[in-house]
């Protein structure tokens, strides 16, 4: 979703993604996220640095030890179970030293006599003689014993976790990621050594399908709410303030014409036409050719093209300065997309060196700036963009909210108070503008005032009963003040009808359906949400929640009920 986009998606959101899992019900694998960060801010337990693996692991993961024999020693004639425990206890032994070949010697004795019937102990020396294997680098033997024990004992948390381990170094991402799914499904998501493998895994394999979507993806352009929305946060574009002429007809009239008609698909295509035919118009035509083009590369997430259209306008002085302004903007918020904020920081200075009294700069900087959680640089730049457009109610609204963030950040009960009342005068001055009401709806989230907020978040609906975020955030309100997952739905699913190009709908929807148990209907939502991501990094996100959700599914057929009884959302 492009930074500029809705105030309040662009903003805040009433509640971070990765959280859903939180005010549904008890997490399973797509809950991994949550549990992660949730965990992350908690002190370790002394038992994180106990059961320190011989040959060690990867940061982060489980220290998976051997397992022990408890047999006791006894006077009567050996018999193979008995020789079983022995050699299983000299490998035990070997391995405690570091002599892992003659540790595999023993453990194939354990195993030629074992009864078949010992499955519990064939299991766990299948499990010992992979870590001496892994102790190897022989993966292939790990992988090979790892699957043996959990034939004999599908609930074998080591086993799974080592296996984990081998598929995670080996790039089998999809096998390490159902592996240590069932072992946080057993562990009953209590360790945190394991939910830190489960979430870097799941990073991964997410970024390598977002990597792979990426190449052969078909770009969808937003729905036309989507794209009034996003040119409305800029006051000074100058494609949108072009006064046409009598020589005009065969340069950016066109354009015009068809952005006013709402045909955005023909958009590209026009100032293509336009600009191959640049010595039929003059040099500010065709600056603003090339911004409108690559603002539209832009909402269809094409960003090289973007780039090159926007680079074009910003390395040519002759530009007229507002043009090159906007492109700017426009370069910057999209640099935070792709997770480059440094780049993105730089643009904006570049933009007020040009022109230092466009508030389009300090609004979308402040936007980023809340993004990135810099509160007091974001009330600065909302400030600012404020003074320089004082007539503009979505100025007002943010400087308004990003006042109340730097007075909760202070725990100042008066400057909330104060942030509170603004918004108050907001609603006379500016009693059209959504953005007044949804940043309020949004405070009130925030300071948990619930049933105030849904009433303001019906004002916005009232007002642009089109806006299809809006109708997602008062479902996501839903869940956290009553937890009546059937209105949240709901409230969603009038969000699809109205725009059946939300992305972030059928991604809130589908997060909620794996809480439900419903995990095939989950996933169908979350290849919705894919066809309509524009960057990678929604796509990795999205991947990733739907990884988990068919890791969740396979393992819920695998492992036996009783183990995962009382698990949400495994059948």
């Amino acid at each position: 979703m492009p930074v500029a986009n809705n105030t309040a998606s662009a903003v805040s959101t009433s509640l971070p993604k990765w959280q859903l899992a939180l005010v549904v019900g008890a997490p399973v694998a797509l809950g991994l996220g949550y549990i992660y960060y949730k965990n992350a801010n908690q002190s370790k337990s002394s038992r994180d640095n106990k059961g320190k693996k011989a040959n060690g692991s990867g940061a982060g993961d489980k220290q998976i030890s051997i397992d022990g024999d408890t047999t006791k020693k006894s006077d009567k004639p050996e018999t193979p179970a008995a020789l079983g425990h022995k050699y299983k206890l000299l490998g035990n032994q070997a391995f405690g030293t570091r002599k892992y070949d003659e540790a595999i010697y023993y453990y194939n004795l354990a195993i030629e006599h074992f009864p078949s019937n010992e499955e519990d102990e064939l299991a766990k020396t299948y499990q010992n003689r992979a870590a001496a294997y892994d102790a190897l680098e022989n993966y292939s033997a790990v992988k090979e014993d790892c699957t043996k024990a959990l034939e004999l004992n599908p609930t074998y948390i080591k086993a799974l976790l080592r296996r984990a381990r081998v598929m995670e170094k080996t790039n089998n991402l999809e096998v390490a990621l159902e592996d240590v799914t069932a072992a946080c499904i057993l562990e009953r998501f209590m360790d945190q050594s394991t939910l830190l493998m489960a979430d870097r895994v799941l990073k991964q394999l997410g970024k390598q399908h977002a990597q792979e979507y990426m190449i052969k993806r078909t770009p969808v352009m937003p729905s036309k709410h989507f794209i009034k929305t996003y040119f409305s946060s800029f006051r000074s574009d100058p494609t949108l303030n072009h006064k046409s002429t009598d020589d005009d007809n065969k340069g950016f009239s066109r354009v015009l014409e068809a952005f006013r008609e709402q045909k955005y698909d023909d958009i590209i295509k026009i100032c293509t036409e336009e600009i191959d035919q640049y010595d039929s118009i003059d040099i500010s035509d065709k600056m603003k050719l090339l911004l409108m083009r690559g603002t539209f590369y832009l909402l269809l997430g094409q960003h090289d093209k973007a780039i090159d259209d926007l680079e074009m306008i910003i390395s040519n002085e002759e530009a007229d300065k507002d043009v090159r302004v906007n492109a700017l903007i426009k370069r910057a918020t999209m640099y935070m997309q792709v997770e480059n904020p440094e780049k993105s920081f730089t643009d904006f200075d570049k933009a007020i060196s040009i022109n230092p009294d466009c508030g389009d700069i300090y609004h979308h900087r402040g936007q980023v700036n809340l993004l990135l959680d810099h509160v007091e640089e974001a009330r600065a730049d909302s400030k600012m963009a404020l003074k320089l457009n004082p007539n503009v109610g979505i100025a007002f609204a943010q400087k308004c909210y990003t006042d109340y963030r730097f007075a909760a950040m202070s725990r100042s009960k008066s400057d909330v108070d104060k942030a509170m009342a603004d918004f108050e005068r907001a609603f006379e001055l500016f009693p059209d503008c959504c953005e007044c009401y949804t940043l309020y709806a949004q405070m009130l989230c925030d300071s948990q005032m619930y049933e105030k907020a849904d009433l303001y978040f019906a004002k916005v609906i009232e007002k642009d009963p089109m806006n299809a975020t809006i109708y997602v955030h008062r479902g996501l309100l839903q869940l956290q003040w009553t937890g009546n997952v059937e209105k949240a739905i709901n409230y969603i699913n009038k969000a699809l009808k109205c725009d059946d190009k939300c992305e972030f709908g059928y991604e809130t929807l589908g997060t909620i359906e794996v809480q439900r148990g419903n995990l095939t209907d989950a996933i169908e939502l979350f290849d919705k949400a894919l066809a309509l991501a524009r960057t990678a990094l929604e796509v990795t996100h999205i991947f990733s929640l739907k990884d988990a959700a068919k890791a969740q599914l396979k393992v819920g057929k695998r492992l036996p009920k009783n183990s995962i009884f009382g698990i949400q959302g495994v059948s």
